[in-house]
């Protein structure tokens, strides 16, 4: 290459990073990931039996609309603005999610392997258009709605998947957390010790974390002749909100979840 092309280059990665509106997915991601998805499905419950079921939704809805306004309307990635729409789209999308199946008279077997369809389908528009799924790469506004649309539909289907294991495979909160903290591992090993595609194993992880946190906040939240710890789904969505504003605070402080730009 060139060094005139190398000097045009090298401010355009700068320029694609400045605009690029989602965290490097480090630790810290991970972590929030799973927590904000336990607070989604301990809050969601909360309002369905708190509320009318109608009256959730669409508080629910209005916090969702407003939060990814903020999102899309900023100009670049916001930490706080970021993961407040992770968890309005966490609990928006629980209580849609369970009131579809529940309107349409779905199986939790039937939701979830249509949600696979739905998902699939997202992909394939986003790669045939953008010819990439790297999340890396969101810095037009065309990428971003894929990510969204993505990000929806992944919540979507690890809310059937876990309600699937608990429920209809009758394994019980706490097995299913279990099982999913290892099926979450398989696409991490599988990256670093046998070259699967990065971007594969991210959004195969990205999928499991639904259902992981989900479990794990149902097993805390529900009583124990359920088999839970009996703590409640409002005391469980405020411990969980209490440690996500924790960590975001320090990412905001610290800028930990965004890339070097030296």
């Amino acid at each position: 290459m060139a060094t005139g092309d190398m000097e045009q280059t090298v401010p355009l990665a700068r320029t694609r990073h400045l605009l690029c509106k989602v965290p490097e997915a480090t630790v810290y991601f991970w972590i929030i990931k799973v927590l904000t998805t336990g607070m989604g499905e301990a809050a969601a419950d909360y309002l369905d039996h708190a509320l009318s079921p109608v009256l959730a939704v669409a508080l629910a809805g209005v916090g969702l609309v407003a939060s990814l306004t903020l999102q899309f309307t900023a100009r670049r990635y916001v930490a706080w603005i970021y993961w407040l729409a992770i968890v309005m789209v966490s609990v928006f999308g629980t209580l849609v999610a369970d009131g579809v199946r529940l309107a349409l008279g779905l199986s939790y077997l039937e939701s979830t392997l249509g949600l696979v369809v739905v998902l699939a389908l997202v992909f394939a528009a986003w790669y045939a258009s953008e010819k990439t799924l790297s999340i890396h790469s969101i810095h037009t506004r065309r990428r971003e709605f894929f990510y969204w649309a993505a990000v929806m539909t992944t919540f979507a289907l690890g809310t059937a998947a876990g309600d699937l294991t608990a429920r209809t495979l009758a394994l019980g909160y706490l097995a299913s957390g279990v099982l999913f903290a290892v099926v979450i591992a398989v696409p991490a090993v599988a990256h670093l010790r046998f070259g699967l595609n990065a971007i594969l194993a991210f959004w195969l992880a990205y999928i499991v974390t639904r259902p992981l946190g989900a479990s794990f906040a149902d097993w805390a939240a529900v009583p124990p002749a359920a088999g839970g710890l009996g703590l409640g789904t409002g005391t469980v969505s405020v411990g969980l909100a209490i440690v996500i504003l924790g960590l975001v605070g320090f990412l905001s402080a610290t800028r930990g979840d965004v890339a070097s730009q030296s």
